[in-house]
């Protein structure tokens, strides 16, 4: 059996990547979330799936929670996690209408965090073969497209796309393929109901590309159908 765990997994991208990989019976799904009790769409997939999914309490910003998680899982040797857990940002994100606490919140969560979980797991990642860290990124962190809304938002993920890249090349030597997905524009609460594609969609896409990434593709950003994203 397979191990991988996921952030941010009670709605959205999240949910539906838990969803994909609880329908390959070779994996064991860690879903991690604030609050499980509270996640009711996340708690039904629990008695059709007994011994395959384990609901995990965790705050990503948290890192007393995250080194718990990390004792928690310290004698499973998991091959994937997947960074999704995110904010967007804030209502006020403009030049001359920024809420800076928003602002610093975004960078802890979107941007520290995916660093943060990652250390922690090193030790069981390191001890599997061919082991992945996928962190969910966006389009609008890369420096290709112009834009001159959502700065909060826009510079949390062009900044953790630096932070994974440079993880990537600490980690080669140990064998882990580190990337980033721009998961497309999405029908959740963050994408809104005027988006492209379905969360479910992009959560299929994302794992079969994870399913051909290699190590030769660490460092890599990558759409949420396999396309090579520009950075």
């Amino acid at each position: 059996m397979k191990h991988c765990v996921i952030t941010g997994a009670n709605r959205g991208i999240g949910l539906e990547l838990v969803r994909t990989y609880l329908a390959r019976d070779e994996w064991h799904v860690h879903a991690c979330c604030r609050e499980p009790d509270k996640a009711e769409a996340l708690r039904d997939l629990v008695p059709a799936n007994l011994g395959r999914i384990t609901l995990h309490r965790l705050e990503v910003t948290d890192q007393k929670a995250v080194e718990a998680l990390a004792r928690d899982l310290s004698d499973l040797p998991f091959g994937l996690l997947i960074n999704n857990a995110g904010i967007k940002g804030g209502e006020h994100q403009a030049l001359n209408d920024m809420d800076y606490d928003a602002w610093a919140e975004t960078l802890t969560v979107n941007t520290i965090a995916p660093f943060r979980v990652t250390e922690a797991l090193l030790p069981s990642l390191r001890r599997t073969p061919g082991a992945m860290v996928a962190t969910i990124s966006s389009q609008l962190g890369a420096m290709s497209l112009r834009g001159a809304d959502r700065y909060a938002y826009r510079s949390s993920k062009a900044a953790v796309n630096k932070v994974m890249q440079g993880m990537a090349e600490d980690l080669r030597g140990d064998g882990i393929t580190c990337v980033l997905f721009h998961p497309g524009w999405v029908k959740t609460d963050m994408g809104g109901e005027n988006a492209e594609i379905l969360a479910g969609e992009s959560a299929t896409g994302i794992a079969q590309t994870l399913d051909r990434l290699t190590l030769t593709d660490s460092g890599g950003f990558f759409k949420w159908n396999g396309e090579k994203h520009e950075w």
